[in-house]
């Protein structure tokens, strides 16, 4: 780092133990000898002077001139984690560290140079650098360096400053007024007074003796202040390096929060150029050129202690955000979301509290919804219409048509007893209140989710916050036009309008096509539930005969799983190239793009099954013996699938649960194991050099072998929990347990989050954010989506509305379901069978108990169509277009019912709390009267100035 030009270079031997044992030659770079020097102790300004400095065995060493390297392991302590924290002298903090790998050839001349000239930059903004070198490290790349050599042999190197021989680390300090200025022009809010508001509010409270009490027990949700600090409440106002006195400044070292201070350097580091050009400027562009390999914020320190957490306080924030939000065993613990917006800044604190409040709100819908399963067990044995079908001697003797051609045979309506009872347990009277509740559910959580992201965006100082965003490089460098940029007068590439249509015309038609391809994965699970259902119910074996259809939905499912999961890492693949297609300008743009695209290809591809099964599985059976019933394959016809009498609804449960559950069991499984197989091999061989008493395995070198944080942020985070959002909302209708099944995973998946963050990846940048972003118009397009299709779910997949009718028309309506079961069969006579499809008298089901060689005349099947003696044959009934006129009257007066009380609860819940607006009014006003004291003291000063220069003039 630089201590001055002028000073003179440290003499006490404490500050220099085990540095080399020969004197030091000087080789000299191509580099302008003016520039002062990056990252080593200055000695002298000018000439060539022999300074000695002895070790701890008493050996000298020779520096020459401008210049000293120093070796970095014996300044810093093995045992010590927060010396690894700072520069050299052990007060400047490390605020950043960048790092690279340097290579031969011309490109890496051209490499080294745009280091050269970037790191002489920082230091023209006033960043104070320094450098960590690699192991044998001879010619250093931007000043005069110093070599060291064995006096033993000239091969061996017994000092390294970097555990892979490899990598050499630039550490970033950014002293005070570099932040001072950097925090004026990014207007960062900074205290300026103590909120007592809320403490007013309370003392004037009537009901204070009635919530005092209450307030005072402890709730073992929270975390002890003696842990977990309460973040102090301040007014806040943009700094301000002329009104420096009005902020409430401690301790400068201090005052700005680490992300904070990461934040800006990240800005200084985005803002600095690398070449004269005007463009040529920011790390990210070194980073996607190769010049460097990576840039990072450090970690606090490591994440475990010998000591409790309870009786010696945390070691530092990185440990207490461990055991008080990452740990497994804090999974029932209150999140620390300010310390988490602290250490890792708002973006990433925004996300967390998002599913914080995500998983809070899942508590009610899940408890209602094992209510509404409980009830479907509680009442299973009162379901008439499932007795029905159980009673062998009753309506579970009828004989109900074949579901295969030739290889099935007649079975009675009694083998599907099970699967009527399982479809109760989702399918009963109280479905169809739990859906209207979920809607509702959905659009609370999105209105109290603004009332809760008002009081972050206040309390975390980002409500007005607006992001400058720069050009991405991939943008520059692929896009020739340009044009002068309106806002800052400089001249930016520039794509055409034309160019702009032609590109998103071309994503359109992948698109198309990619959504085909999940049609057609479709198609293909429909084929194969035609042909396994097939080859069960041809089996000898009864048992597999009565749970064929059951099997053939678990593996179809499964199947299933397995394709999405696989068509996944294609989607992936083609949003990013046609994203990349398109030429976004900035990341917001790349990553909004992005974000559609991803949504819209698994949305298809996770949901597309779902429907099917939901609204068409069945749609296309017309009766027995029809030809519209058949799909031909390989010159052979297969029967389409109908549903089981008791409904399509227990297919669709099995299917939500298996895809659902297994996703969020896959994601989870592959969360935890990818970055850790990722460190252990990056890690494996500093640890084991580590082991050597003199190697310090030092702080960057740990958080360079962690894994990156992904390229585009959180976006694989919150798509996993909209997807999930649409599983709980969209098909709660036939699956109650959803939101059961995804509160679980949420409480597993924010500490698995936690636990990414905290210990398997590099500390990101430090990020502001507003809100959550384009996910908030999603999540309202799924709301709208869930009840529109949870109406004609009730309406058309679950068996509501036939028994509304059979029990209240006005014709024949029954005092309860009796006799339902036979009012939804219709007769189909077998001589209407073709040939080819007849089922086979010689089948081993003919010889079974309930037949017994009985000829089969007349079989039963699901509809309201005429039987065979009434002209026209087969057609269907008036019972039929009542039923259908009920379903489409149903989805009409329930989707108008709960849009119309959406609108109202979204009209009566204010999206900014009362007291929040209260704060933010008085914060406005202390700023307005902070600034007229400053010039009214400005202002006095001034006059008191001119009046004593009157004074002495006369």
């Amino acid at each position: 780092g630089f201590e001055g030009m002028d000073a003179p270079p440290p003499s006490d031997e404490k500050l220099y133990p085990n540095i080399g044992d020969s004197p030091t030659p000087v080789e000299e770079a191509n580099v302008n000898p003016s520039m002062p020097p990056v990252g080593y102790m200055p000695i002298d300004k000018g000439g060539l002077e022999e300074v000695s400095v002895e070790n701890g065995d008493n050996k000298k060493i020779q520096s020459t001139g401008d210049v000293n390297l120093i070796n970095t392991q014996g300044w810093y302590n093995k045992k010590d984690e927060n010396s690894q924290l700072y520069f050299r002298d052990g007060k400047r903090k490390i605020d950043y560290v960048i790092a690279y790998k340097e290579g031969s050839g011309n490109s890496e001349d051209k490499k080294r140079e745009r280091r050269e000239t970037f790191q002489a930059n920082l230091h023209d903004e006033g960043l104070e650098l320094e450098v960590e070198d690699r192991k044998g490290r001879g010619k250093m790349s931007l000043f005069r360096r110093a070599r060291k050599k064995s006096e033993s042999s000239s091969d061996e190197d017994d000092d390294e400053n970097s555990q892979d021989g490899k990598t050499i680390f630039i550490k970033i300090h950014a002293p005070w007024d570099v932040l001072a200025r950097y925090a004026e022009l990014m207007r960062i809010k900074m205290p300026i007074e103590l909120n007592t508001v809320v403490e007013d509010t309370k003392e004037n409270d009537m009901d204070i003796d009635f919530t005092s009490c209450f307030n005072k027990c402890h709730n073992p949700l929270d975390w002890s202040e003696d842990i977990v600090p309460a973040e102090p409440n301040y007014f806040t106002a943009p700094f301000n390096r002329s009104r420096e006195n009005i902020f409430i400044i401690n301790n400068k070292d201090t005052f700005f929060t680490n992300a904070q201070r990461s934040r800006m350097v990240y800005e200084v580091l985005l803002r600095t150029k690398y070449e004269p050009a005007r463009d040529k400027i920011g790390i990210d562009k070194l980073v996607s050129n190769g010049a460097y390999t990576a840039h990072f914020p450090l970690h606090d320190g490591k994440f475990t202690s010998e000591h409790s957490i309870l009786t010696n306080g945390a070691a530092n924030d990185r440990h207490l955000l461990y055991e008080t939000w990452a740990r497994p065993g804090v999974w029932y613990k209150h999140q620390p979301l300010d310390l988490i917006r602290n250490y890792f800044g708002e973006k990433v604190g925004i996300y967390f509290a998002w599913l914080g409040f995500y998983t809070g709100m899942l508590i009610p819908a899940s408890l209602v919804g094992l209510a509404v399963f409980i009830y479907g067990i509680a009442t299973l044995w009162e379901n008439i219409p499932s007795e029905d079908i159980c009673d062998k001697s009753g309506a579970g003797n009828i004989t109900m048509c074949p579901l295969c051609d030739k290889r099935c045979y007649y079975w009675k309506l009694s083998t599907s007893c099970l699967y009527s009872r399982a479809t109760y347990l989702f399918d009963n009277p109280s479905t169809v209140f739990f859906a209207a509740f979920m809607a509702l559910w959905a659009t609370v959580f999105l209105e109290f989710w603004k009332r809760k992201q008002a009081e972050i965006e206040y309390d975390w100082d980002v409500a007005d916050y607006e992001f400058e965003e720069h050009v991405r490089p991939e943008f520059e460098a692929k896009v020739t036009r340009t044009k002068v940029n309106p806002v800052t007068k400089i001249e930016e590439p520039y794509l055409p309008f034309y160019s702009k249509g032609c590109r998103r015309f071309t994503s359109l038609l992948v698109i198309c096509f990619m959504i085909c391809l999940v049609l057609a994965a479709l198609l293909g699970v429909i084929v194969y539930r035609i042909v396994i259902v097939a080859v069960f119910y041809a089996q000898p074996y009864r048992y597999i005969q009565e749970n064929a259809k059951l099997a053939t939905t678990a593996t179809a499912a499964c199947i299933n799983l397995i394709i999405i999961m696989l068509l996944n890492k294609i989607y992936y693949q083609v949003a990013l190239a046609l994203t990349n297609l398109e030429r976004p300008r900035t990341d917001t743009e790349f990553e909004n793009s992005f974000t559609i695209k991803m949504f819209c290809f698994q949305f298809v591809n996770f949901y597309a099954t779902i429907f099917y099964i939901a609204f068409f599985k069945g749609s296309f059976y017309e009766y027995p013996g029809s030809d519209w019933n058949y799909i031909h394959l390989a010159e052979e016809k297969y029967m389409i699938i109908q549903c089981d009498p008791a409904g399509c609804l227990i297919e669709l449960c099995i299917q939500l649960a298996i895809v659902m559950v297994g996703k969020q069991a896959f994601n989870n499984f592959k969360e935890i194991m990818i970055p850790k197989i990722k460190n252990w091999c990056s890690a494996r061989g500093a640890k084991k050099a580590e082991k050597q008493e003199d190697n310090i395995y030092t702080r960057w070198e740990r958080d360079h072998d962690l894994t990156a944080s992904p390229p585009m942020g959180l976006f694989e985070e919150y798509l996993e929990m909209v997807i999930q959002y649409g599983f709980v909302t969209i098909f709660v209708a036939a699956f109650p347990l959803a939101p059961l099944f995804a509160l679980i995973n949420n409480i597993i998946e924010i500490r698995l989050d936690a636990f990414k963050f905290v210990c398997e990846w590099r500390r990101p940048p430090a990020m502001k954010a507003q809100d959550i972003g384009i996910w908030f118009g999603i999540l309202q397009g799924i709301t709208f989506i869930a009840v529109i299709t949870n109406a004609f779910i009730i309406a058309y997949t679950s068996d509501f509305i036939p028994k509304m009718v059979y029990r209240f028309s006005p014709n024949d309506g029954h005092q309860d379901l009796t006799g339902y079961m036979r009012w939804t069969l219709s007769k189909f006579d077998v001589n209407d069978f073709e040939n080819s499809s007849r089922p086979d008298p010689n089948h081993d089901s003919a010889r079974s108990p309930e037949f017994n060689n009985t000829i089969v005349t007349e079989c039963s099947y699901r509809d309201f169509r005429n039987p065979p003696g009434i002209d026209p044959k087969y057609e269907h009934t008036l019972t039929y277009w009542y039923i259908f006129a009920a379903r489409l009257a149903f989805v009409i007066v329930f989707e108008h019912a709960i849009f119309l009380l959406t609108w109202v609860i979204g009209y009566m819940i204010p999206d900014i709390p009362a007291d929040v607006h209260l704060m933010m009014l008085r914060e406005n006003y202390l700023a307005k009267e902070a600034i007229y004291t400053t010039e009214k003291d400005k202002s006095k000063e001034e006059r008191e100035r001119l009046k004593n220069d009157v004074h002495k003039q006369d």
